[in-house]
């Protein structure tokens, strides 16, 4: 019998062809609600998603024969992942895939910020010509501390083996730490960080972690980057700490205000102030979560998603 898979987001097409010729059945619905969805899902075995809406105990319940559920991207958060296990619903995502993109995104924007490029490019666009108030940092010399050392935190600390920096990294998991970096606990990542970089996943644990006593605890100013989830730092706070030097800049790819969806940002008719700050701010570089949206990852995340599905369900 023939695994019949529906995907509700787009990807890259390999995925759909490589499942297709290893003998599973494809169905695709892009455009339908998650009511809609719900009311169809118990013809099929498996679904591949990005994050195009919420996949709850009310969706699990309706999903009778469902498998598998395989996220193209490196984040679990849009599942009830502990209602899927218990029903027996394997859970497959794709760390793997971004994590190369996801660490030159962060390396650029370190430099970036610290040679003041995107200030720089604009005042000469402006045509005004400002070489001091342009002087820059280097990275050399610098303690770089990564919260976070998984795929994401372990391709950062790689890219930076070709500067003279000390990279340390802080896990709840015990011995992660590699010839990359070293592990060390929080307290002493807090005395000795002069860049921040966060590559952590969205968890009741990491809400809002960073707030002002998490910014107060360290003993020097920082700059900090962020690639992971938005929501792990509150806004508000993280613009105090700017404003009072603490931060001595941000470079963030995600934001709180993001939907569940990351398609969309703006989800009021007045932008909240804290970020009507950072959109102003000089020593400020925003993306739109797009650290690990390359075209390069879009073909790797899709690969491996193929790969863990047939190795699996034993497609071949």
């Amino acid at each position: 019998m023939s695994i019949k898979i529906l995907h509700i987001d787009s990807n890259n097409p390999i995925l759909w062809n490589q499942l297709e010729e290893a003998g599973f059945e494809n169905h695709a619905d892009f455009k339908s609600s998650k009511e809609e969805i719900e009311a169809k899902i118990q013809d099929y075995n498996g679904i591949v998603i990005r994050s195009r809406f919420k996949i709850d105990k009310t969706f699990l319940d309706a999903a009778t024969k469902l498998q598998f559920i395989a996220r193209v991207g490196a984040g679990l958060e849009s599942i009830d992942c502990e209602c899927a296990s218990s029903k027996g619903i394997h859970l497959i995502a794709a760390p793997e895939g971004n994590r190369n993109a996801v660490a030159e995104h962060s390396l650029g924007v370190i430099l970036s910020l610290f040679n003041n490029l995107n200030q720089a490019d604009a005042e000469v666009k402006a045509g005004h010509w400002n070489r001091e108030s342009n002087r820059g940092h280097e990275l050399d010399l610098k303690t770089i501390g990564i919260i976070g050392y998984g795929n994401m935190g372990k391709a950062f600390a790689k890219k930076l083996r070709g500067f003279d920096t000390k990279v340390i990294c802080y896990d709840i998991l015990d011995n992660v730490g590699d010839e990359n970096a070293e592990q060390v606990t929080l307290d002493e990542l807090r005395e000795k960080t002069d860049v921040l970089s966060l590559h952590l996943p969205w968890t009741p644990e990491t809400d809002k972690m960073v707030n002002s006593d998490f910014i107060n605890a360290f003993k020097k100013s920082f700059w900090i980057i962020n690639t992971s989830r938005g929501k792990n730092i509150v806004t508000a706070d993280l613009v105090e700490a700017m404003k009072s030097k603490k931060i001595l800049g941000a470079g963030l790819d995600v934001l709180e205000y993001e939907k569940l969806s990351f398609e969309t940002l703006f989800q009021e008719n007045n932008t909240p102030e804290a970020l009507q700050y950072l959109m102003e701010a000089k020593n400020v570089l925003l993306t739109p979560h797009i650290a690990g949206w390359t075209f390069e990852s879009h073909e790797r995340l899709a690969q491996v998603i193929v790969d863990k599905i047939k190795a699996v369900y034993g497609k071949n």
